[in-house]
């Protein structure tokens, strides 16, 4: 449904928001990895993305022409990720090389999250090109995908699995 009225399941809308819900119950997964009972700055960053997807999704989902849009993220909520990288990112150090997508179990699944994300960005890109959306909305799911690379990368240092380049000569 679309405005009250029924829709293809490939409508470019449904395609974002659907995105959005994949890349939140994904995050779902990588929460429940984590260990029960115990407080973690992973965790609780994940929660509040979680909750903060939600409402994405909800602005999504709801903002046709019969509905009037729902402005539920603003610019402090990127501005909030792009800290949130930054802090996951210190202990990291930059980086000199890109890294093949792997590591500890957790940050596999930090890494899949992170191409999701990717994939949620260009579905919303399809559908601003179709119907514009603010761009806080694009631009947070940009810094989403980048905080989900620095949690992977943290993770694996926390674990001290060191990062692998790839090798282009195989």
């Amino acid at each position: 449904m679309r405005g009250g009225k029924r829709v293809r399941k490939d409508d470019p809308r449904v395609e974002a928001y659907g995105s959005l819900d994949e890349l939140n119950s994904l995050l779902g997964t990588v929460l429940a990895a984590l260990p029960q009972g115990t407080a973690t700055p992973l965790g609780e960053e994940l929660e509040l993305v979680q909750h903060e997807l939600f409402s994405l999704g909800a602005e999504v989902a709801g903002s046709g022409a019969a509905n009037p849009p729902l402005r539920l993220l603003e610019a402090r909520h990127v501005e909030a990720l792009e800290r949130s990288t930054d802090r996951f990112m210190e202990p990291v150090g930059p980086l000199r090389h890109f890294v093949l997508p792997r590591g500890t179990p957790l940050a596999a699944q930090l890494h899949v999250a992170r191409t999701v994300a990717r994939r949620a960005e260009r579905a919303l890109v399809r559908l601003d090109a179709a119907e514009p959306l603010r761009p806080v909305i694009l631009a947070y799911v940009n810094r989403l995908s980048d905080l989900l690379f620095a949690m992977a990368l943290w993770v694996n240092h926390g674990e001290g699995r060191p990062e692998t380049a790839p090798d282009y000569t195989r």
